[in-house]
Order: C-alpha cells, then structure tokens, then sequence
C-alpha cells in the first residue's frame, strides 16, 4: 500500500506544480491581451487622422486578440484538465484509506429483480460500485454497471488480461479519466444514436451539384452588374431566387440546425477520447478488438468525426441573420452544408453507436484497471475444469478493511452444497456475500480478495433480502416465494451457484422446517451447486440422507459475560447461539 500512496502522491506533486504554471500562463496571457489592447488604442489615438493607419491597426489587432484568445482557451483546457488529474490522485489516496462514501454510489443501479445485485451490496451506500467505479461519462458508469450485472461466464481470461494491460498504464488512464471527466455534454449518447438511426434525408441528390453551378451563376450576375451589364434590380432578382430556393427547405433545415447545435459539443468533446484509443497500441485480444471498432477504411474514426462536427458547425452559422441571407440567397450555403451532413449520416451513421460503445467501454474498463492496480495483492482466479467449483484460500471481503477482516479457505465441489449455520452476528451473512462477491469478480475478469483461487466458471444467483411490497400489496412471505420460484426457473435451462439465506422467514418455524428441507432436497436434485445459510438446526440433519450435502458454522463464545467471535469458517453445526444472551446483555428482557 506504501508503494502505491507513494505513486499518487508523486503525481499529486506533478500535477500541482503544473497546474501553477498553467495559473502564471493565463496571468501572463491576460496582460498581454490587455498591453496590446492599450497599445492599439493609443496607435488609434495618435493616427487619428490617418485612415489607413487605422484600419491596418484594428486588423492586426484583431488577428492577435483571436491568436491570443485561441491560446488563452488551450491554456484553460489544459489547467482543467491537470485539476481533474490532481483531483483523481487525490481520491485514490482517500479511497486506498476507506474513505469513498462521497463517490458515485450507482444507487440508480439497483435492480431488485436481478440474479444476486440487490444482495451483494453491489450498488448504492458503501458499496461496490461506489469503492470501484471511477468512470467519467455517464454512459461509462452505465457500462460499468451492466458489466457487473451481466452475469456471463464466457471470455474471462481475456478480460483478464484487458484488466491487466490497463493496470500497468497508470498514466494513460487517468489521462483518459481526465478528459472523460470533462466531457459535459448537453445530449445524451442515446438520443445521438436514436436521432442518427431515425434521421430521413430530405435533400434532393441534384444538390450536390446544383449549388455549385447556382454560385457560378451569381458569381456571372456580379461580374455583369459591375461592369454594368445588369442593372441593380437583376442582382436583387437573383437574390431573391437563392432566398426561395432555400426557403423552399428552410424548415427542415432550422430544425436539422437547431439540433446540431446541441449534439456538435458531444462529437468535438468525443474526438479527444478516440484519439487516445487510437494513439495507443493496445496488446490484448480484447482491447485490440474494441479499437478496431472505432478503426475506419483508412482513416481514422477521430478525424471522421471532427469532419462531422465542423459540418455541424458550419450550420451553426444560419442563426446569424446576414450569413443565411447573403450565403444562402447567392450561394446556397446552408443546402450545401445540410447535403453534406446527410452524405456523413448515410456514410457513418450506423457506426456511431459502436463509436461510443467503444469510447464508454474504455472508461469502465479503466474503472477495473484501476481497481487492479490499488489491489496488487488480490489474486486473478485460475480457471479450472476439475470437479471445483471455487477453492479459495485467504480469501477475504474486499469492502472489509484488510487490517480487520477476518480470512477464511473455502472449497466447495460442483454439484455439492453447504448449510451453514451459526449464531447472529457470528459472519454467516458477510460469508455469503463474500463468495458472491468472489464469483461475480471472478467473471469480470477481476483480481479477488484471496491467496489463491481455483474456479470453474458459473453463473450466480441469490436470495437474501427479500423485503414485502405495499405498493404490489405482497406480503413478506410471497415476495419470498416468488423469489425462490424464480431461482427454480432459473436453474432448469442454466448451471448457478445458489446462495440462500434463512429461506422461509415469513412462515412458522414448523412449516418452515419443512418447507426448507424439501427445497434444499430440490435444489440437490436438479443438481445445483450453493450455500444455504439457516439458524434451523434441524435442516443439518438433511446429511444423513444425501452425501451432497456438508454442514459448516460460524462459532460465538460468551467469556466473562460479553460475546467472542472468531469469524471463522467451521466444519460441522453451530452449537452456541446468541439471541438470548444478547436480549437479556441488553436489559430487553430479565
């Protein structure tokens, strides 16, 4: 961990020593705009009665004001953007010391419908997402968050090894992170793509070069009328032609501009973030695939779009009311440009979307770099093809901090399940979503909390905290019930490890006695492979009558009137429980 507070902190110092000389660059360009705007009103005052002195002064003071505005916004950019590296350097240091509860927590995420996401702490307050997720566009963080929702076994050691390339480019990443973070954009990706997808052309294909001989001809009218060939009223006629020519489409054309105004920022903004995909050269089979989606003919995607964004640009222009009557009365400038436009859409419009799946991926990916990198001693799990489902050794909960949390070894074969009982508060529950947590990171491609890991790739599914619906007016129990009749569903055209804790809760003990016993004995018949956490002793018997299953506990001891726990991962039943001593240690009974 030393190590790694050592690298931030290096490259806060980096950072911070840049962002000073930025702050003296913009100081410095703000005096000099303000010199030579002093210098040119004196050239003014003193060549007043020089006509040509002023004009020559007021166009070099011009073309200096633009070359020194346009400088003055490359500075700002770049202090920007060394405050979000500086900003990065600084949460990575507050999060490698437990502090990230002010993150992004993903509680839009939430899904109470999902395989396991709603019982593993995998979005909202202290969760996973919050302690992983370091995406800078919003369509990154939703990316992120399918990616921990998939629930897919299929091409981990290549995302293995995705993970681990970006891991070593610490600098690359957090560059990338930093122009991600300042992409604010006013559309959203999806209406882009929507919108693209949809788009109808409405400009005849003749345009493409009527406009030009249209601009010929004006150009002949102006020639004729200077040499007095034409009279005054020929050029206003000509004029008036251009203005209905393009009136004759100048609605859809608002319309076509007015959104281009507002998705234009989003592909300029975009471009920056595939230039850096381009420019790097990516070793991996699953990063060179990603880049090859945003790899051209010949050309790169990134100046494909800076060709669209200027196209969107010049439109832009028809808000100005003297360039849509000049441009467009002589030259027709705005069906030129909308001709274009759909030229683009036709040519490149169907790409987009993997454009910005690509651009999106990226930025969750360096959320699981990242992770990887602050974590150099988690361990990538070894794919098995033995009778193991998951042997994990030292394996602990990544969300647990280190000095405290408790390591256990685990084994479990496939087709085998556990029951595991123990008094409250003993760590059956933290067990449980430890080993979710495990599977899940498993198929991510993730480095896990453990020593060692050996793991036959399986999907995950859990039922741990159901809760009663008022608003459906589903009681605790059925909510329940449909939830384990979902799993049933589940695992007849799939292979899942089941995670189960306490089933039946809404049920007499009795009732629940039985009814877990003869879903235990389900779920050993289809096969399956899980854990069942129950205080009910009496399911442990279950043993004596199928050999698949093993019975584990998590242990209390009460020494010197106060409770002791180990947290440690036991064979066989769990013969101390708590709940009286706590009620009576509580003074809630005598």
């Amino acid at each position: 961990m030393q190590d790694l507070i050592s690298f931030y902190t290096n490259q806060i110092k980096k950072h911070s020593e840049a962002l000073e000389k930025f702050k003296q660059l913009l100081f410095a360009s703000s005096m000099i705009r303000l010199a030579i705007f002093c210098i040119a009103a004196l050239a003014i005052y003193f060549f007043a009665t020089n006509t040509k002195w002023i004009v020559g002064v007021l166009l070099v003071t011009i073309v200096a004001f633009l070359f020194l505005v346009s400088r003055h916004t490359d500075i700002q950019r770049k202090r920007d953007k060394t405050k979000e590296l500086l900003t990065i350097n600084e949460i990575e240091i507050r999060v490698l010391n437990r502090d990230f509860l002010d993150l992004p927590d993903g509680n839009k995420f939430k899904d109470p419908l999902h395989y396991f996401s709603q019982d593993i702490d995998l979005f909202g307050r202290g969760s996973f997402f919050q302690y992983v997720n370091r995406t800078g566009l919003e369509q990154g963080a939703i990316t992120l968050s399918n990616i921990f929702k998939a629930n897919v076994i299929d091409g981990i050691l290549e995302k293995q090894e995705a993970i681990v390339e970006l891991s070593k480019m610490p600098e690359w990443r957090q560059d990338f992170s930093a122009t991600a973070s300042l992409t604010k954009t006013e559309t959203s990706t999806k209406k882009i793509v929507d919108w693209l997808n949809g788009y109808k052309a409405f400009i005849p294909k003749m345009m493409q070069w009527f406009p030009m001989l249209f601009s010929v001809g004006s150009g002949a009218v102006f020639v004729l009328y200077f040499f007095d060939f034409l009279p005054e009223s020929a050029l206003l006629i000509w004029l008036f032609i251009g203005i209905a020519i393009s009136a004759a489409f100048m609605k859809k054309i608002m319309s076509l501009s007015t959104f281009a105004s507002k998705i234009q920022s989003t592909f300029q903004q975009y471009n920056e973030l595939l230039l850096q995909i381009e420019d790097y050269d990516f070793k991996s089979a699953l990063l060179v695939a990603k880049k090859k989606q945003i790899l051209g003919d010949g050309k790169k995607t990134s100046a494909v779009i800076k060709q669209f964004s200027n196209q969107l640009n010049s439109l832009d222009k028809n808000n100005n009311w003297l360039y849509a009557i000049a441009a467009n009365g002589f030259f027709l400038r705005s069906i030129t440009h909308v001709f274009h436009v759909e030229k683009w859409i036709a040519a490149n419009g169907n790409a987009v979307e993997d454009w910005f799946e690509t651009i999106a991926f990226f930025d969750a990916y360096n959320s699981l770099a990242n992770f990887s990198f602050n974590h150099p001693n988690y361990t990538f799990p070894k794919l098995s093809e033995e009778n193991i489902v998951l042997h994990s050794k030292q394996t602990g909960h990544p969300l647990l901090d280190p000095k405290k949390c408790v390591l256990n070894d685990f084994h479990i074969n496939n087709e085998q399940f556990f029951i595991i009982t123990g008094a409250n508060m003993a760590g059956k529950s933290t067990f449980l979503r430890t080993v979710s947590l495990q599977i899940m990171m498993a198929n991510v491609g993730l480095p896990v909390f453990a020593k060692e890991v050996e793991y036959a790739p399986i999907k995950l599914i859990t039922s741990m905290r159901t809760t009663d619906s008022l608003t459906d007016d589903e009681s605790y129990f059925f909510s329940e019930l449909k939830r384990l009749k979902y799993i049933v569903d589940q695992i007849q055209s799939d292979k899942y490890f089941i995670i189960l804790d306490e089933i039946l809760k809404g049920t007499n003990s009795t009732d629940k006695a039985k009814g877990s016993r003869k879903f235990v004995e389900r779920l050993v018949k289809s096969k399956s492979t899980g854990i069942i956490a129950t205080h009910d002793l009496s399911l442990c018997d279950v043993v004596e009558e199928l050999p698949q299953i093993e019975n584990h506990y998590f242990d209390a001891e009460i020494i010197d009137n106060e409770l002791h726990f180990d947290y440690k991962f036991k064979e066989g039943i769990c013969q101390n429980m708590n709940a009286s001593f706590l009620l009576s240690k509580m003074e809630i009974v005598e």
